[in-house]
C-alpha cells in the first residue's frame, strides 16, 4: 500500500508573489472554517471561500518547513482568516502574535500524517474528462485521408469488435505495432473568421499489428463502437497527461468562442466538455482558466428618433471554464461553474 508522509495544509503550486497583483475576491458568504468531505473537491470547496476559486493558490498559506504538500482529505478542516488585509487558508488555526493592528505575525505549526495518496481528493471530478485525454484528437484533413483504412473483417464478420481481425489498407512499413481506429467526427470553425482550424477525429478501437502488408492484418484489443469500413487508422498516440491540473488566468489575453460540444447535448451546464477555437499557439495552456460570457442580444429600440435603431446589450458572465487538453489551433476544456444555460458560440476570455 503506497503511502507519504504529508506535513500542514493543501497546495504547494509555482505561484509567485506576483500573483497578488491580482484582486482576490472574497465569497462574502464564506464560512470561517469548512471540514472536508468525501466527493468534495478542491475548486467546490474553494468556490465557498471565494468568488473566483481559481484563484485558491494565491491565498494557501505555505510553510518553509514543508516540502510537499499538495493534499487534503476528508477529515482536514480548513480555516479562513485574513493577514495584513490578505485572505489566508490553512490547514491549522492560526496563532497571533504581536500587534494585531495592521501588522500581525501567524505561526503556523506543521502536523505529520500518514495517508493513502488515493484517499486525497480531487481538483475537479477527473471521470468527467478521463476518456476525452487521450481521445478524440483534432487533426488536418489530409492526417485523416491519406491514412490507412479498413477494407475488409476476416471471417464473415459484417462488424468487427475486441477479439476480431480486420484488414486494412495499407501498412507495408508499419510506424508501430499498435494503431487506433478513428471516425472523422466534426469540423472545427473559427468562430470569427469561418476558417476550419481542424477536424475531430472520434475513436472507435485500439488494435496491434499482426502482419504487416497490403492488406495488412490487425487484432482489435478494445473498441467503443461498432468498426465500419472506410474507419481511418493512425498510429497510437501516448500522450503525456495529468489529473493534477494548477488553474491559473493566462498570461495573455485571450479572447476565443465555443465551437463545439463534446457527446453532442445543446444546452452546455456544469462538468461538460466544450470545444474553444483558441490553442497552444495562442498561448493557452493545461490549467488555464476562461470566464464564459452569454452573448448579449441587438434590441430594437423603440424610443429612438432613428428609425428602426438597434442596440447590442452587453455580454453576461455565464460561467467558468478551465483548459485539460491543448492542439495547435483548438482546446479541450471542462465548464467548471455555470451561472445559466451556456451555448455554442458563447465568448470566453481571460478573467
Amino acid at each position: 500500500m503506497a503511502f507519504r508522509q504529508i506535513f500542514g495544509l493543501i497546495v504547494s503550486l509555482a505561484v509567485s508573489i506576483t500573483g497578488w497583483t491580482q484582486e482576490i475576491e472574497v465569497n462574502p458568504s464564506h464560512p470561517g472554517q469548512y471540514t472536508v468531505v468525501k466527493g468534495d473537491t478542491l475548486w467546490d470547496i474553494s468556490g465557498r471561500f471565494l468568488r473566483k476559486p481559481h484563484q485558491w493558490p494565491l491565498i494557501w498559506e505555505g510553510n518553509p518547513q514543508i516540502d510537499n504538500p499538495h493534499l487534503i482529505y476528508p477529515g482536514d478542516t480548513i480555516y479562513f482568516s485574513e493577514v495584513d488585509g490578505k485572505p489566508r487558508l490553512s490547514l491549522s488555526p492560526s496563532e497571533f502574535t504581536g500587534n494585531l493592528g495592521s501588522s500581525r505575525e501567524v505561526k503556523f505549526y506543521p502536523r505529520i500524517r500518514e495517508m493513502d495518496l488515493v484517499d486525497a481528493i480531487e481538483l475537479i471530478p477527473s471521470e468527467k474528462i478521463a476518456k476525452y485525454l487521450a481521445s478524440p484528437r483534432v487533426v488536418g484533413q489530409d492526417d485523416l485521408e491519406n491514412s490507412p483504412y479498413v477494407i475488409d473483417f476476416a471471417g464473415e464478420h459484417l462488424v468487427a469488435g475486441p477479439g476480431d481481425r480486420v484488414y486494412v489498407r495499407a501498412i507495408k512499413k508499419p510506424e508501430s505495432l499498435t494503431y487506433t481506429i478513428y471516425r472523422k467526427g466534426d469540423t472545427f470553425v473559427s468562430a470569427e473568421t469561418k476558417e476550419v482550424l481542424g477536424y475531430e477525429a472520434k475513436f472507435v478501437a485500439n488494435t496491434t499489428l499482426q502482419e504487416p502488408g497490403d492488406p495488412a492484418t490487425l487484432l482489435v484489443t478494445r473498441s467503443t463502437s461498432e468498426i465500419r469500413m472506410g474507419d481511418r487508422l493512425m498510429p497510437h498516440q501516448e500522450g503525456d497527461f495529468t489529473l493534477h491540473y494548477f488553474p491559473k488566468s493566462p498570461e495573455t489575453e485571450i479572447q476565443g468562442s465555443i465551437i463545439s460540444v463534446l457527446d453532442g447535448v445543446t444546452q452546455i451546464g456544469r462538468y461538460n466538455v466544450v470545444a474553444i477555437d483558441k490553442g497552444a499557439s495562442d498561448g493557452l495552456k493545461v490549467g488555464h482558466v476562461l470566464d464564459i460570457y452569454k452573448k448579449g442580444k441587438s434590441v430594437r429600440d423603440p424610443f429612438s428618433k432613428i428609425r428602426n435603431d438597434t442596440i447590442q446589450l452587453p455580454n453576461e458572465l455565464a460561467g467558468t471554464l478551465m483548459i485539460f487538453r491543448t492542439f495547435d489551433r483548438i482546446s479541450y476544456a471542462l465548464v467548471m461553474d455555470a451561472r445559466q444555460a451556456i451555448h455554442i458560440l458563447d465568448k470566453v476570455q481571460t478573467p
